[in-house]
């Protein structure tokens, strides 16, 4: 039961600590939308995901006002875009489809324009993946994504040679927008089906027809609260993380289970991820810092990311009934004032980053490399964070952003919730031959579990 303290404390967590919910996803299947004929289809899909998603951002707008809780983003998931495309081809034709019914419907973003291929290519998959640079440069609120790897499958070396290429393509088709197609990819090992958060977000087919999936935020409640125990242990750290993690996923778990009552669809998850903002005060990087780093990229960054993650999850997980999607803490760089700084001061590098990315929540998010960045080191970059993902039967992603014309040390800005990326440098050692020769590689033992 809440008393006085409680509400006056989530008051000044949302006025003074940057705690919002970051996302309702509305999670819609689009596969009774299946059609030969690409127009059918597409006529399909624009009359459901209206009529699913005419009143989602309305419902956001009403429970934002009921409860003074501040809901940043409403977005809509589908049905990986290469399993509807399969049966009548011309994928981009569906990917105008979806941003029709952005602009419909009023949502900032539509994940799904995805495919998974972490052991093979199937019908669809490679016409998909080869139109996303020309997808993503015609639309403005259509998100990609591919998964080319899995603990059960290992990784599929073709695809990630097809996807340093893809990326690549995507910034220089969109190099007058700030490069911004390839900030709307991310590529996957071990992708979840229920992931609120854009660029990633796809609808399994595991999942309702349709359905609510929030996505929290606050990492300026969890360094506000761990300032006020300045002298606490290791362990007394965790648990205030904890306590603090359990406050943030409630809030999530209430505007999730009143979204589901007044849109009349089933309420899916809350992903308790801490999702950082370029506002000053709403960093990841921050809470590091005030565990006792210096700076973040530090020696002993990797061991305080994890203590976060870990706590995170474990105070999140009581105070839902349903906890999924990514679920931990994010790093992305260029959405983050403190990993920004960190990168400017010369205290992280993308090796670092790495290392973290084996604890975290997801992996080497919105990094900012040099323009002239060759296709077959984006690749490796891939390689190397879904061998992470693979072998620690945990999700890992990369959303890497080449730079066209810029080189290390300049500056890449995106604005809004996106902020600026610092150019960072990349291994100058080439990975061509590695890249080049294709194949798969094998699930790790740890795959056959049964």
């Amino acid at each position: 039961m809440l008393n006085t303290g409680d509400i006056l404390e989530t008051i000044k967590m949302i006025q003074e600590e940057n705690l919002d919910i970051r996302t309702i996803t509305m999670g819609i299947s689009l596969l009774d939308c299946i059609d030969g004929d690409v127009d059918r289809a597409c006529d399909k899909v624009y009359e459901k995901m209206m009529r699913k998603a005419e009143n989602l951002v309305k419902t956001g707008e009403d429970i934002e006002k009921q409860y003074g809780i501040p809901i940043i983003n409403k977005r809509i998931s589908v049905t990986p875009i290469a399993i509807v495309s399969a049966a009548c081809g011309q994928p981009v034709k569906l990917a105008k489809t979806l941003q029709r019914v952005a602009e419909g419907t009023g949502v900032n973003y539509i994940g799904g324009y995805s495919a998974l291929v972490h052991k093979g290519f199937s019908a669809g998959d490679r016409e998909l993946i080869e139109s996303i640079p020309e997808a993503l440069a015609e639309t403005t609120n259509v998100c990609s994504s591919v998964n080319i790897g899995s603990t059960k499958a290992g990784i599929n070396m073709d695809a990630v040679a097809i996807m340093g290429k893809i990326i690549r393509e995507a910034a220089e088709k969109t190099k007058d927008d700030h490069c911004f197609g390839a900030a709307k990819i991310v590529v996957f090992c071990n992708a979840p089906e229920d992931n609120p958060f854009m660029a990633g977000a796809f609808h399994g087919v595991g999942e309702y027809d349709c359905e609510i999936n929030v996505g929290v935020s606050g990492p300026g409640v969890v360094r506000a609260a761990l300032s006020k125990h300045p002298d606490a242990n290791i362990s007394e750290i965790a648990d205030v993380i904890k306590k603090t993690a359990f406050k943030i996923t409630r809030m999530g778990q209430l505007v999730g289970t009143e979204a589901s009552k007044r849109l009349g669809v089933p309420f899916g998850i809350v992903d308790l991820s801490l999702a950082p903002t370029p506002a000053v005060g709403d960093s990841v990087a921050h809470i590091l810092e005030e565990i006792g780093l210096e700076s973040c990229g530090a020696h002993g960054t990797t061991a305080c990311l994890a203590l976060l993650n870990d706590a995170v999850k474990k105070g999140g997980v009581m105070a839902s009934s349903h906890v999924g999607g990514l679920s931990g803490a994010f790093i992305p760089v260029s959405e983050d004032a403190g990993m920004i700084d960190a990168v400017n001061r010369g205290s992280l590098s993308l090796e670092k980053l790495e290392a973290m990315t084996a604890v975290c929540s997801v992996g080497l998010d919105m990094i900012v490399v040099p323009g002239d960045t060759p296709v077959d080191t984006i690749s490796a970059i891939i390689a190397d964070e879904a061998a992470i993902g693979m072998v620690n039967s945990k999700t890992t992603a990369v959303r890497v952003i080449p730079a066209i014309g810029m080189k290390e040390g300049e500056t890449l800005e995106f604005g809004g919730l996106f902020g600026s990326g610092p150019v960072m440098p990349v291994s100058r050692f080439s990975s061509t031959k590695f890249i080049s020769r294709g194949g798969r590689i094998p699930a790790p033992l740890q795959s056959l579990k049964n």
